[in-house]
């Protein structure tokens, strides 16, 4: 907590901020979800013992569900001998020991998913059981109009891209055409988080698709309120001319898996394509955290599905609805994807890189004291992307910024002077936001279910988004 800013966090006992509603609200609702999972795997399990230890598990899941919902005290974390106790357990003691709703939102959002990874860490039996798993290949099935649409444009970028032609256009035509598709990219990437399973818990399988596709994403341009994408592309642009022989790094820090990380994947598979990375590093978390965040199986399970799109694809779903088989065409493309995107891994372009601090109580402020190894190696990324609104709320430390407060102050050691190129993309879906145009906020308060002066209800919904840019390599006068 000493490396944090000044400005106040968001407490859960504000009830003009969407940390309220998340511990009263969306916090038993994801709770239940997990016992209901966990409830289905244990009926299908004939090892008494593996039973009998996955029953018990739900009973602590239970427990801590009456312990939110009744305003009870947060507990220190048991020693399950992964990263972090200690300095969860401190940071609690530090706080007083609050109650879950009167509590940091950040702090408190972080110790509930730790607390669940406990309890299976803890277990003979159920050791890296991910409660949300199922969830997640759920809704990348019902992601699959949007994911055929996009590996048929992917396949045609790439291919151009290698082919390196320019059919007579000169090298500042051949730049924006660059500038262009980056963005198309870039925004891609930046709505793939529609499906955010931590919000949308109940979605049916025509409102996923409406959310994603190129007409959702065209519609959701205007609504992007801050946007540095043009400062990004320089930089990666610069670095491919000066460059040419050398490493060009971009990491990219995720959020969500299923159909979200299949963007990512796109974004990567872009920049190694167009030369404006040589590596890519994709940054998962190492325990299953805020619902739908990536870790590692992940991967192998969305890679699992796109080796055998047709299997995944037409299988019957929960419900027992049928789906149609895919056309030779969609085979092709999505066969494409799956052949690069393991040929860039198995090439060493593509490189997964867990840590610890990922999974944090605090924000990344902290990161340069708490996690040098981590700081020290994004120093080496020419960008790194920080994905979703999560990782938004641990760069600025999910403190109550005033929205004019410039992006490069309220992210703090991150920025200027970090020797990291920070490029955030989020749709909002917290109270925290900066970077914002004197009367922004109010504008946007103003309007139908914005909120008022007490509450910035616009920020809590997904549909407005921010693209932030901190270049902390840039020098100083």
């Amino acid at each position: 907590m000493e490396f944090d800013p000044k400005t106040p966090q968001y407490l859960t006992s504000d009830k003009s901020s969407f940390a309220s509603i998340s511990a009263h609200e969306r916090w038993p609702v994801i709770i239940t979800s997990a016992i209901d999972d966990l409830h289905r795997t244990v009926g299908d399990v004939t090892d008494d013992e593996k039973r009998k230890e996955g029953k018990a598990i739900i009973e602590k899941i239970a427990a801590l569900k009456y312990e939110i919902q009744h305003n009870r005290q947060l507990t220190p974390l048991l020693d399950d001998g992964e990263p972090g106790v200690a300095e969860y357990n401190k940071e609690l003691e530090q706080r007083g020991s609050p109650r879950w709703h009167d509590v940091a939102w950040l702090f408190s959002e972080c110790y509930l998913y730790r607390r669940m990874s406990a309890l299976f860490a803890l277990s003979k039996h159920w050791k890296g059981y991910d409660v949300f798993a199922r969830q997640k290949m759920s809704t990348f099935k019902s992601s699959r109009p949007a994911v055929l649409e996009l590996a048929a444009r992917y396949k045609e970028i790439a291919l151009e891209a290698e082919k390196g032609s320019t059919d007579g256009k000169t090298p500042e035509q051949v730049e924006q055409a660059e500038r262009i598709l980056f963005s198309e990219m870039c925004e891609i990437c930046l709505w793939g988080n529609a499906t955010d399973l931590s919000l949308l818990t109940s979605l049916t399988y025509e409102d996923i698709q409406k959310l994603q596709g190129s007409q959702a994403r065209k519609a959701a341009e205007k609504n992007i309120l801050v946007n540095d994408l043009d400062a990004a592309f320089g930089v990666l642009s610069k670095a491919r001319k000066e460059k040419q022989s050398g490493e060009r790094r971009v990491d990219i820090v995720l959020d969500n898996s299923g159909f979200e990380l299949f963007v990512d994947l796109i974004l990567a598979g872009y920049l190694l394509s167009a030369g404006l990375a040589t590596t890519v590093v994709l940054h998962p978390k190492l325990i299953p955290w805020f619902v739908s965040d990536v870790t590692p199986p992940d991967f192998r399970d969305l890679i699992t599905a796109l080796a055998d799109p047709q299997g995944f694809y037409t299988a019957p779903d929960e419900s027992g609805r049928e789906h149609s088989p895919l056309s030779d065409k969609e085979l092709s493309e999505v066969n494409f994807l799956f052949e690069q995107w393991s040929q860039l891994h198995a090439d060493g372009k593509l490189v997964i890189r867990p840590h610890a601090f990922w999974t944090a109580a605090g924000g990344y402020w902290r990161m340069p004291y708490e996690a040098k190894d981590l700081f020290e190696d994004l120093q080496q990324s020419e960008l790194v992307l920080f994905k979703g609104d999560l990782n938004y709320r641990k760069l600025t430390s999910d403190a109550a910024w005033d929205p004019t407060t410039p992006f490069t102050t309220a992210i703090g050691p991150m920025g200027p002077s970090s020797g990291i190129r920070v490029l955030a993309f989020r749709t909002c879906k917290a109270d925290v936001v900066v970077g914002l145009p004197a009367g922004e906020d109010e504008r946007l308060r103003q309007l139908p279910g914005g909120g008022d002066s007490q509450i910035r209800k616009w920020a809590w919904s997904g549909k407005w988004a921010v693209v932030s840019f901190s270049d902390g390599k840039a020098q100083s006068n």
